[in-house]
């Protein structure tokens, strides 16, 4: 059943105990909509908790309430009124999905939402799902305080590459100025999330030397085993080094941080990287997306660059257009 925003907020308003989720590698979108909606309802008298799957990474942790985000419990089982899942569709929320035993409501801006949920808001027009959570408390009335304010500005940034990608939008800018009057603090959430401990840094230094560029230079990837995995903590920023490569079209980070499952995080400057995705089940926007694959490191690898090499070769040049411009196919 799709809801209207109006729908959207009268059941979360009317749910006494709720959980709140979103999607296993969390982002600033899905932390910033959680905890946002999370300080909404709890100001009103509810019983709310955010459930993740994965662990807030540390630049998070300057939100107010990120430290009070936690993992499903093993074997442990959790009964609310209300599962709201935020900025996924209900295959990417891990174990929290099987952990939880309530009715759900689904609030997501991604177009490739599989839809699978009973209950499902979705707008494939807004640039994060912070953009839907600010228009829902601006429904409910506008009451935004400061720790509204710095989950919302957040989501909003993270999502638009700060205020940088063709997502932008007039609203992304008016719901950021609205977080800025009610106390959000931009420089306090960049620092945090550019800070880097030396061991991260260097990880990432280890983690260029797997870079590959193929397609005639317009896709680079780096392809990260399970073993070289275990000596890099964190990747974070990896993808937008390779997404600024000359000539590059598609930048891929592969990783395996289980060592049956690779995690593909994509970004692209104008070709359709969701529909790569989702033929591994995944999902995202036409310039940024992702996806789990289940095969060892040479198959899902080969997977992945055969699906990329089939996105890129839509657009590929003309014989006479690569002679013209010096390319190589």
């Amino acid at each position: 059943m799709r809801l209207t925003l109006e729908e959207t907020l009268a059941i979360l308003q009317e749910s006494g105990k709720v959980i709140i989720t979103s999607h296993v590698n969390p982002d600033g979108d899905a932390l910033g909509s959680c905890l946002a909606l999370a300080h909404y309802l709890k100001d009103r008298g509810k019983d709310v908790s955010v459930l993740i799957d994965d662990e807030v990474p540390k630049g998070f942790l300057v939100l107010p309430g990120a430290e009070k985000i936690a993992a499903p419990g093993e074997d442990e089982r959790y009964q609310a009124d209300l599962l709201v899942v935020l900025d996924a569709s209900l295959d990417r929320i891990g174990k929290v999905g099987e952990a939880v035993s309530a009715p759900v409501v689904n609030i997501d801006h991604h177009p490739t939402n599989d839809g699978k949920a009973e209950r499902l808001y979705l707008d494939g027009e807004r640039a994060a799902t912070a953009e839907i959570i600010y228009q829902l408390l601006e429904l409910a009335g506008g009451e935004f305080d400061k720790d509204i304010a710095m989950a919302l500005y957040t989501g909003l940034a993270t999502d638009t590459g700060f205020f940088r990608f063709s997502n932008t939008n007039p609203l992304t800018m008016r719901a950021a100025a609205r977080m800025l009057e009610a106390g959000a603090e931009p420089h306090v959430i960049s620092e945090s999330l550019e800070q880097r401990p030396y061991s991260h840094v260097k990880g990432l230094a280890d983690a260029l030397q797997h870079i590959e560029v193929w397609h005639g230079g317009r896709a680079a990837g780096a392809f990260l085993s399970y073993e070289t995995m275990e000596g890099i903590e964190a990747t974070d920023g990896l993808i937008e080094m390779l997404r600024v490569i000359e000539g590059v079209e598609i930048a891929v980070v592969m990783k395996y941080k289980e060592e049956s499952k690779a995690r593909v995080s994509m970004r692209s400057k104008g070709v359709d990287v969701s529909a790569v995705a989702l033929q591994f089940g995944g999902g995202g926007h036409v310039k940024a997306a992702g996806c789990g694959i289940e095969k060892p490191f040479d198959e899902a690898k080969a997977m992945l660059q055969e699906a990329i090499d089939a996105a890129l070769a839509s657009t590929d040049p003309t014989p006479s257009e690569a002679e013209a411009t010096g390319e190589e196919k």
